[in-house]
């Protein structure tokens, strides 16, 4: 079955064109012209991956994004916007979307940014293996318990759960948020190059030019920081970034 994506899209132009491509490229494509029409189609028929405009009239994407995120659908949002000020992508991921695309696009980057999307979304394969015997079973859990949490720096993770503290104090973080936490925690104390961490979050390299890892991490900082408290990741200028606790 080919994945589904809901696009809303305002523009004629872009909407008919991308639509095409999309389907062309082997997805089942539902297009709307406007946000009231992405959450009726979003409630009758939830697709694998929405792709919203901001600018919309009505109901924008910004709104439908927070609307979705409150009745607690977790299906993964790539928004499209003419805005390329920081504060305004920001304002996009603070509504809950996962990625964002700055018109005008190339819609090869439209491909990778959803191919990423829907790999971290995809359940991952279970291997088949022989039960536990009675002297396993417990051994076997605790394996399992250890392999689901992360902790450096101060930090906390629970990889099951897709929870996260710095000390006491609970995280809020959007998928690709946590996501890139969970990379920099992995490999505490090591600086990460822009390529490897585009690759392992995204699955794709925007280059050089790209801003959508600084604008990641600048809002991650934002939400680990405390006042009087040491900053976790650092930026290592013309490499990457390292998580550390100086």
């Amino acid at each position: 079955m080919p994945q589904t994506v809901l696009l809303a899209e305002d523009d004629r132009a872009i909407r008919h064109a991308l639509e095409r491509a999309l389907t062309l490229e082997g997805y089942a494509v539902t297009a709307v012209a406007d946000g009231v029409e992405a959450l009726a189609q979003a409630h009758t028929n939830p697709p694998d991956v929405l792709v919203l405009d901001v600018m919309m009239p009505g109901i924008d994407g910004l709104q439908v994004c927070r609307v979705l995120r409150a009745e607690g659908d977790r299906t993964p949002i790539l928004m499209l916007t003419a805005l390329v000020e920081t504060a305004d992508r920001i304002a996009g991921l603070d509504a809950g979307a996962d990625d964002y695309v700055v018109k005008p696009f190339d819609v090869e980057e439209v491909f990778a940014r959803l191919r990423a999307l829907l790999r971290r979304t995809s359940p991952a394969p279970v291997a088949a293996a022989p039960g536990p015997g009675p002297a396993e079973g417990p051994a076997r859990e605790a394996a399992q318990g250890a392999g689901r949490h992360l902790e450096a720096a101060g930090l906390r993770m629970d990889l099951q759960a897709r929870r996260a503290w710095r000390g006491r104090r609970a995280l809020e973080l959007t998928r690709t948020e946590f996501e890139l936490l969970e990379l920099l925690v992995r490999n505490a104390g090591i600086v990460l190059d822009h390529s490897t961490i585009y690759d392992r979050i995204w699955g794709y390299d925007f280059g050089p030019g790209s801003k959508n890892l600084a604008v990641y991490v600048g809002y991650l900082r934002r939400k680990l920081d405390e006042p009087g408290a040491p900053q976790l990741i650092h930026t290592v200028r013309g490499v990457g970034y390292v998580l550390r606790e100086d």
